[in-house]
């Protein structure tokens, strides 16, 4: 009888009539993936690695072994999802980020590599025995405050979203990382109760606008667009955060915020207009403007 192939589905070079070794699929999903990612290579090795719930150095070991029916068949629907654009860390619901492995979720970005940018500019700013406390805006998965929380033990981390779901999903991650002096709070911004000012605010706002291309190109199309998107050509959060945070910050304290490579003229002229006089441009790895940094002078 012959097998007619069904739409949706990988095509019959990945439906082996027997088994197959580790390297051998892997081989298969790379070519199957080459056309839909940039890393076809990575994203077979990562998702075989979930199947497996082996390391990098446990699929490299196990490149020989013959998979059976049934885990090579779970392999093939994880490969069927990232065929059709689903992010490889919503599938596998794990993103690392600053060495920690986070659980991430579709109410969630994705940590990106970029945003690792800023926890260093902010660590280069906090004494390693400082006792501040510190402000997380939008915190998502909660990346950026786990990593200030496990790099500044004494510090005190209130990590805040909008978003009850990505709350509960941060949560879970410091509970995991066993990082217990972070408070969590369900706010828009900086609109909750304050008991005190702060010496840090952080945050990576949505700055996209609605318009732009890159919205319907790659993981983004996955990732929630309140989280992505923002109105006056990316910069209505942004603007709004330079505002609040300037009478919450102490005498010297730093607001710290993320911004596209095409923005960082126009933050800072947001974070100058708000009040703060000493105000730097930052740039990533790449050599894009990244990070804009704000002072409030005494």
């Amino acid at each position: 009888m012959i097998r007619k192939k069904r739409r949706g589905k990988l095509n019959s070079t990945f439906d082996p009539g027997g088994a197959l070794t580790v390297d051998a699929l892997l081989q298969l999903a790379r070519s199957e993936l080459e056309p839909v990612s940039d890393t076809p290579r990575l994203d077979a090795e990562v998702l075989m690695r979930q199947v497996l719930r082996t390391s990098a150095a446990g699929l490299i070991a196990r490149g020989g072994e013959l998979l059976d029916r049934k885990t090579a068949a779970g392999f093939r629907r994880l490969v069927a999802r990232r065929r059709r654009g689903e992010p490889v860390a919503y599938i596998t619901g794990e993103r690392e980020f600053w060495s920690m492995s986070l659980h991430v979720t579709p109410d969630t970005l994705i940590p990106r590599p970029e945003t690792e940018r800023l926890v260093e500019l902010a660590l280069e700013r906090i004494p390693a025995r400082a006792d501040w406390t510190i402000v997380d805006l939008g915190t998502g998965s909660g990346a950026i405050a786990l990593a200030i929380a496990s790099e500044r033990p004494n510090c005190r981390v209130i990590a805040t979203d909008r978003s009850l779901a990505a709350l509960a999903v941060a949560q879970d991650n410091a509970q995991k990382h066993h990082l217990r002096h972070i408070r969590f709070v369900h706010a828009d911004w900086l609109d909750f109760k304050h008991d005190r000012q702060y010496s840090m605010i952080l945050s990576n706002p949505p700055y996209i606008e609605k318009n732009d291309p890159h919205l319907c190109q790659g993981d983004v199309r996955f990732e929630p667009h309140t989280a992505l998107v923002s109105p006056q050509q990316g910069l209505a959060d942004i603007r709004k955060i330079a505002q609040q945070s300037l009478t919450r910050l102490v005498a010297g304290g730093y607001l710290l915020v993320e911004c596209g490579y095409r923005q960082g003229e126009a933050v800072v002229a947001c974070m100058q207009d708000s009040g703060y006089d000493k105000v730097l441009l930052e740039q990533d790895t790449a050599g894009r403007d990244r990070v804009a940094i704000g002072q409030k002078t005494a």
